[in-house]
């Protein structure tokens, strides 16, 4: 039976030829987010890549409290829980490299890093994003300007040293890893209010990428390593704002596009194409912008589904003192404790109060395994199974899980409907991608 990381090269294969399929990535921790796109990779009978950020996950357990294997672990316990068979799964590190450990000298910065990369490696994680591209300590040079070309990429082939070291000695029974260069990705927290349109990568750019790091990689006598760099992160030309999204213009992008053509087995990455249109999505597929990042756009959808089951409770219990109160306790909870949120979202009191609930950014979504926002949840969920959801109440505030309902496809039970909601966009991307049977 193939493995998930064969029929993740044979979709690459199948979009440099024609264009003709994708890969979404899931980019989330969140567990109802994993289990509904579990359920939509189940039934679309595909693969399903997870990736995790070394911000997330690191062998000090990042914010997420989880080291690789743990974060392995609890991918595979809700893949069980869903009856997604295992070897389907295809686990990535995104941006792996010395990030968390800029604040040191390089040598120092890089040996934490290599620890990382062998963590995932491990772990099992089969789909590596090598990013060395952030200054260290004692890195010389305008810290305003991008770090040159030749340190990226000999530290990148560093690190693609030490995974290939891994895979030798911890896993050579499993398929050996790929790899993602590439450094170039949207600035963290959405983009700029006052920007008018997000400038795709200049063609010379990808291709210096490639070229740096090829030499980079052969120089390191890792010519066989790089016959498995299959993919270059770029910048397409999509991003989002708080409340604004930029769409994916071909045009602009179209000279970025056919430059991949030019490499044997390269395809584009695209980062955050969160809230992009479903023709925007399919268009970055057939442009050869073959893996799309998702992460925020899913969170934000279960933030919604939860928020329109609050406002049905408050509807179904009036002034009942055992409401919920999720949204006021969310916002307790952001305001205090700020980090996730405070250097994202600015404005007055009330922009930022909207912001924390609303912003597409969904910084938010640091914040659900909270204790008291999970105790909030769990509670918003029983009263709504204690009190079953009108018909009338679903049309208002949830009018496609109603429609799902009427047409006996979905059950009127509260985490079913939050499941089906978050669907929507996992849906999205599976027809955009060309993996849906529907």
């Amino acid at each position: 039976m193939k493995n998930a990381r064969d029929i993740f090269l044979e979709i690459v294969a199948n979009n440099r030829k024609v264009g003709e399929k994708g890969i979404y990535s899931v980019c989330s921790a969140n567990a109802a987010v994993l289990e509904a796109s579990f359920r939509q990779a189940r039934e679309d009978e595909s693969i399903l890549l997870i990736e995790s950020t070394s911000n997330q996950v690191d062998q000090e357990g990042g914010y997420t409290g989880m080291k690789p294997v743990d974060f392995a672990g609890y991918v595979n316990s809700i893949a069980n829980r869903v009856g997604f068979p295992k070897e389907m799964i295809l686990l990535g590190g995104d941006h792996l490299g010395p990030n968390k450990w800029q604040v040191l000298p390089a040598e120092e910065a890089m040996d934490h890093a290599k620890v990382l990369v062998e963590e995932y490696v491990k772990a099992g994680f089969q789909k590596i994003h090598l990013d060395t591209s952030m200054f260290c300590a004692d890195d010389p040079g305008d810290r305003k300007k991008p770090l040159s070309d030749e340190i990226v990429a000999s530290r990148a082939a560093m690190l693609c040293r030490a995974v290939e070291d891994a895979w030798k000695d911890f896993c050579p029974g499993d398929p050996q890893p790929v790899y993602v260069i590439g450094t170039e990705v949207p600035p963290p927290g959405g983009a700029q209010e006052e920007e008018d349109i997000i400038i795709p990568t200049k063609p010379e750019d990808a291709v210096r990428t490639i070229e740096v790091t090829r030499q980079s990689f052969y120089d390191a006598g890792l010519s066989n390593a790089w016959d498995r760099v299959v993919a270059v992160v770029v910048q397409p030309g999509v991003e989002y704002g708080d409340d604004r999204v930029f769409k994916y213009n071909r045009a602009l992008a179209g000279e970025l596009s056919g430059k991949i053509t030019e490499y044997d087995k390269l395809v584009y990455e695209a980062h955050s194409t969160d809230y992009q249109t479903e023709a925007g999505l399919k268009s970055l597929v057939e442009d050869h912008f073959c893996i799309l990042k998702v992460g925020p756009w899913l969170t934000f959808a279960y933030r919604e589904a939860l928020f329109a089951l609050e406002s049905m409770e408050i509807e179904l219990m009036g002034g009942d003192d055992g409401l919920s109160h999720l949204r006021d306790t969310m916002d307790m909870v952001m305001l205090q404790d700020p980090k996730h949120w405070k250097k994202y979202y600015s404005g007055t009191e009330n922009q930022q109060l909207f912001k924390r609930k609303y912003s597409f950014s969904d910084r938010s979504r640091y914040y659900w395994p909270d204790e008291s926002i999970d105790t909030a949840k769990n509670r918003l969920i029983d009263n709504l199974r204690k009190n079953k959801i009108p018909l009338s109440l679903l049309s208002q505030f949830m009018p496609y899980q109603f429609y799902e309902i009427l047409d006996g496809r979905l059950a009127n039970e509260p985490m079913e409907l939050v499941l089906n909601y978050i669907r929507i966009i996992t849906g999205i991307y599976s027809r955009a991608c060309g993996l849906s049977h529907g």
